[in-house]
This record gives C-alpha cells, sequence and structure tokens, in this order.
C-alpha cells in the first residue's frame, strides 16, 4: 500500500500485517491481523514518529523514500520502546545516522537494551516541546498506557493527537480512516484492544484523558499506532476509553466453563436457560473452544461473570485455571459472580472458582452449585434455577 496523506505533509508511512494470528505471544488473537502505524512529518525539520515491526523495515523505508530521501529525517519520535513500534530504528538510523531521536527516560533505556547501540537521544517529559518550523510536537508522558516508557506526542497546529498503544485496534484494512470502514466492525476491535491490553490500567486511563481535557487541547485527528486513524470522530474513541475505563457494565452475563465429560456443559445450558428467560442478554463459552481474546472482550462490559468447571484432582481444570488467572490481571470492578461445577468421586472446582473471583474482586451474589456426575432431570431445574436466580440478582 502506498502512503497516504493525513493533513498537509503529514503522512502515513506505516505498514499492514494482513496475516498475523498472534499478538504478544499467543495471549491476543488477532483475527483481522494488524497496522504498524508510523507517521512523516514535513516541514523546515522532517520528523518521523514511530517506525514499524523489524520484518517490515525495507517497507516502512520504501514509503518513506518516496517523500523525502531517508537521510533528510531530522528527529525521530519514539512513543513506546516494544518491537512493533521501535524494530526498525536501527535500519532507519542507518539511512540518518545524524537524525536526533526523542522518548521517554524509560524509552532511552529500554532502547539501548533492545539494540545495544549509541544514538543521539533526547529525553523528555510531559509538555516538553519539539520546534519543526511552522509545525510543534508537545510530548506527554503516560506510563503503563500500557509500558513504563509510553508517551504521547500532539501536533499542535494540526491537532493530531499520536497515543502510540492507545486507541488503537488490531485491524488489518486498505483503509486507514475511521469514516472508510465499518463501524461495527470497527468499534468491535476497539473495544477488543481495550480490553486485552488497556483494561487492567483503567485507573491511569481515566487520569490521563483527565489531564489532556485540562491541557484543553483540541483534537481533531487521533492517529494510533495500530489500525485505523480516527479523523471523523475522534470523540467517539475517546468517549469510549472513558466509558470502559470506568468499567461502566450493562446487563449481560457471560458464562464461561470446562468439562471433562460433558456433565459441566449440561449445567452451564441450563443455567443460560435461565438466563435467557429472564431477558437479560447472555454469552456462552467453552474455554477450550472459544478465543479467550473474544471472551474478554464480552466480558468488558458485562455486568455478570459465571465460571464452571469439572473437577480434577481436587482442583479446577487446568485451561480455565489459567483463564481465571488472566481475567484476575485484567482486575475488573463491579462485578457480580457465581460459580458451578460438576465431580465424581470428589469435588473441589467450584469453591476454587469461587476464591479466585473473590480474589479478583468479583462479589459472589449467589453460594455455588456443585453436581456429583451428570445432573439428573431435579438437578438440572436447580441449574436451570440457579440462573434465573442469577439473572433476578441485576434487577
Amino acid at each position: 500500500m502506498s502512503v497516504v496523506e493525513l493533513k498537509d505533509k503529514i503522512y502515513w508511512v506505516g505498514v499492514i500485517d494482513w496475516n498475523i494470528r498472534n499478538f504478544h505471544g499467543q495471549t491476543y488473537k488477532t483475527k483481522r491481523g494488524t497496522t504498524y502505524n508510523s507517521y512523516l512529518i514535513l516541514d523546515e525539520k522532517v520528523a518521523l514518529i514511530d517506525t514499524v515491526y523489524t520484518p517490515f523495515s525495507e517497507e516502512m523505508i520504501q514509503k518513506i523514500t518516496k517523500i523525502v530521501p531517508p537521510e533528510k529525517i531530522d528527529y525521530i519520535v519514539m512513543n513506546h520502546v516494544e518491537v512493533d513500534h521501535s524494530g526498525s530504528l536501527p535500519e532507519i538510523l542507518k539511512l540518518c545516522p545524524k537524525a536526533k531521536v526523542f522518548g521517554t527516560l524509560k524509552c532511552k533505556e529500554g532502547l539501548y537494551k533492545n539494540y545495544y547501540f549509541n544514538m543521539d537521544f533526547q529525553v523528555v517529559k510531559t509538555l516538553d516541546k519539539l520546534n519543526l518550523g511552522r509545525k510543534t510536537l508537545t510530548f506527554i508522558e503516560a506510563p503503563m498506557l500500557h509500558w513504563p516508557d509510553s508517551m504521547f506526542s500532539y501536533l499542535v497546529e494540526d491537532e493530531i493527537l499520536f497515543p502510540n498503544d492507545a486507541f488503537g485496534q488490531h485491524y488489518a484494512t486498505s483503509q486507514r480512516f475511521d469514516d472508510e470502514v465499518d463501524q461495527a466492525v470497527l468499534m468491535e476491535e476497539a473495544s477488543k484492544y481495550y480490553a486485552n491490553i488497556l483494561w487492567p490500567f483503567s485507573g491511569l486511563v481515566l487520569k490521563k484523558i483527565q489531564e489532556i481535557q485540562n491541557m484543553k487541547i483540541n483534537i481533531s485527528m487521533i492517529a494510533p499506532s495500530h489500525g485505523i486513524i480516527w479523523r471523523k470522530e475522534p470523540q467517539k474513541i475517546l468517549n469510549a476509553y472513558t466509558s470502559w475505563a470506568k468499567n461502566e457494565t450493562k446487563q449481560k452475563i457471560v458464562v464461561v466453563y470446562e468439562t471433562m465429560w460433558g456433565a459441566t456443559e449440561i449445567m452451564a445450558k441450563k443455567i443460560v436457560e435461565g438466563i435467557i428467560d429472564c431477558g437479560i442478554e447472555v454469552k456462552l463459552f467453552d474455554i477450550t473452544k472459544s478465543d479467550v481474546t473474544d471472551i474478554v472482550k464480552e466480558m468488558l462490559d458485562a455486568k455478570g461473570y459465571v465460571i464452571g468447571s469439572s473437577t480434577h484432582d481436587n482442583d479446577i481444570l487446568p485451561t480455565i485455571t489459567g483463564f481465571l488467572e488472566f481475567l484476575k490481571g485484567l482486575k475488573p470492578k463491579n462485578r457480580i459472580g457465581f460459580a458451578f461445577g460438576s465431580y465424581g468421586w470428589s469435588g473441589g472446582a467450584t469453591k476454587n472458582i469461587e476464591n479466585i473471583l473473590k480474589e479478583t474482586g468479583i462479589e459472589l451474589v449467589q453460594q455455588g452449585l456443585s453436581i456429583k456426575f451428570f445432573p439428573d432431570e431435579t438437578e438440572q431445574k436447580l441449574c436451570y434455577d440457579s440462573g434465573v436466580n442469577f439473572a433476578k440478582s441485576f434487577v
């Protein structure tokens, strides 16, 4: 794909990774691929904001070359040290060895540790400015959104916020702007991105949005490091982040289970029937057959979590154990929960699920349900009633 002009003499020189299906190891499933967004600003001085993932260095350099000889780059702004953003820095610096690199102190430390070479690096802090001639970049530190080194850059005259990993999506498309793509898909990928990457830092997200509002800067465009650029409705994603960061929820329940021989699955489906008959939205997932990335996205706006597992060796089955540990790290707040499961010669899973839910900060609003072997007709009615009772706790 060729370069794209955002505004006068401001260009997208990033790349599209159509085929990536896993991000952050195996944690994040990127079914729609992703982009690595890099931006070039032409003025009296030439500035490059972020680079791209290492395997795509040459493609980024080719795009830059269409606009300006790479050796003309004066400044490189590194908003984040992770290799999907900084991986091409060594290659681009070979072409413009006199360019000065700008970033936070933590970014400087990370870049040196990643690449082991000296560079002309200037540490910047919030409200530090970089004059390009007619245009000015202002820097805003954003630690833990989502790494300690993270920062935002703001192009004052053009009112463009370059927020790095905030407000992005893993979404590969030939279009570059929000008004060019399906809004349902865009917001699905944006919410999935927030849920799986930024949810644990919600308190900091709120503070950063408030800080930017207090700075009284106008934002006519948000150009993140992954996915689509927000030019038509930048306020739309700001509002969404505010809601997600506040842990606002709706009347919705997510049921997640792992079953050994099918008994826990029968329980799960009966619980869901009870919830449905109460008119509450519900999503059901077998953890061994579902994408954790999608499950977490559904949990982002759900008020209730129902978790089930068969008992194995007096404990929870391993796949859902890992999922619960991941959920704990996401730090959901203002949620209610309920545990269930089947067992054979010994129980234990349901109680252990309850313990983890409590540790996660989820309020248990009813006693867990454990059934020995396969539930008979009476026990299936107990499962149905448990779903009804849980749904009624929303009223």
